[in-house]
């Protein structure tokens, strides 16, 4: 679960739930993505990037208000 304070959803907290989120896609799939950007020519870091975005759908949030 994240917790998060209502008032405080400015661009800085986005940038650090997203960092959150790719370094958990990096461990959990790191490896896998890296082939398949391999194999069919695409950017890592890009598809990583897109992952990460994915994965923030996954999370539970509280919001303290």
């Amino acid at each position: 679960m994240i917790y998060l304070n209502y008032s405080n959803l400015d661009a800085e907290t986005q940038e650090r739930l997203l960092a959150t989120s790719k370094k958990d896609v990096e461990q959990k799939f790191g490896k896998s993505i890296k082939v398949y950007a391999k194999k069919h020519f695409t950017n890592y870091e890009q598809m990583l990037e897109e992952e990460a975005l994915r994965n923030l759908y996954n999370y539970k949030y509280v919001f303290n208000i």
